[in-house]
């Protein structure tokens, strides 16, 4: 009996450690088809600009194609919940920026912004410049501020949606400059700029990357930027803080996110490659050129950055008695 059992175990370990062997195998070959990447917001963004920078690279390594799926609509609810839905198997992956733990606090989700989510890769960090129609007669914050204490409620501030970054720092600015300003929400930021170049509206904080080519056209004019350092593709351009508007600092950083049942092994590929396509020089330059800074992590501090930048934006958020319909 002791001999049957014996090699029965034998059996049972034998079957157990090809399984392994089989499932570590198959994430080694990752991936063996195209990748999803999901941006939540429409084309032109920044989350649907980063994607396509990182996407050919990952192609370039992998001989697998990566397609840009658009989902916009219901402040990144929509496009958020299709990649936690889909398969757990790295061929899924989400385009985030900050707004992902803002949303939560104004709306309420079909899912969890940390236990429903894996952090696989920050991708790049920047700050927000403060740009007016040149029309707008204010040449520095302080004639802007001005001018709204002038015209209380007069002056709107367009956002890439109710909830967002963009419309947390129009918020925040309101706050800190003890001004009144209406907030005027978009369907993401490339609309938003293209009705403040239209004169529709009066101002927005922009992402760089979207910003910058306007500013160098002449379409719009830049106030200040929200970081606590000067942008080294807009060196000339102060701080908001600088401009004497004390403790404004607004941050953004953006990355990828996989469903949360997602293999470690996948995740670490996903995020070691992401790390070595952000030092590449090309994609360094590219970044930087458009006011971005190359951001690398692991996975692990990702995710505590997530739960970190949850727990601050919900304290904001209750303080100033922000709703979604704002």
């Amino acid at each position: 009996m002791t001999k049957i059992c014996t090699t029965l175990a034998l059996r049972i370990t034998a079957g157990i450690l090809l399984g392994l062997a089989a499932s570590a195998g198959a994430q080694q070959v990752y991936p063996t088809k195209s990748i999803r990447i999901i941006s939540p917001y429409p084309p032109g963004g920044t989350t649907d600009i980063l994607a396509r920078l990182v996407g050919p690279k990952l192609t370039e390594s992998w001989g697998q194609q990566v397609i840009v799926d658009n989902r916009p609509g219901g402040n990144t609810i929509i496009g958020s919940e299709v990649m936690v839905k889909s398969p757990p198997d790295g061929y899924t992956l989400l385009s985030i920026l900050t707004s992902h733990v803002i949303v939560p606090n104004l709306a309420p989700t079909p899912y969890d912004v940390v236990k429903d989510f894996a952090a696989v890769a920050t991708i790049a960090s920047t700050q927000l410049v403060l740009v007016v129609h040149p029309s707008v007669p204010a040449g520095n914050l302080q004639e802007l501020i001005a001018l709204a204490k002038g015209k209380p409620g007069q002056l709107d501030y367009g956002s890439g949606g109710s909830g967002t970054v963009t419309h947390l720092a129009g918020e925040f600015f309101n706050i800190q400059a003890g001004i009144k300003t209406q907030h005027i929400p978009y369907k993401g930021s490339a609309q938003a700029l293209t009705d403040l170049m239209g004169g529709q509206i009066h101002m927005y904080f922009s992402p760089p990357i979207v910003a910058i080519p306007h500013l160098r056209s002449g379409r719009l004019k830049a106030i200040a930027i929200s970081g606590d350092t000067r942008l080294s593709a807009l060196p000339e351009l102060p701080t908001a803080i600088e401009s004497g508007l004390k403790g404004f600092v607004v941050n953004i950083w953006y990355g990828l996110l996989a469903p949360a049942a997602t293999p470690r092994a996948i995740i670490d590929k996903l995020g070691s490659e992401v790390a070595r396509i952000l030092a590449m020089p090309d994609i360094r330059e590219k970044l930087l050129s458009q006011g971005m800074e190359p951001f690398i992590s692991t996975p692990d501090q990702f995710a505590a950055l997530i739960k970190a930048d949850l727990a601050k934006f919900t304290r904001i958020i209750k303080t100033a008695n922000i709703k979604l319909e704002q």
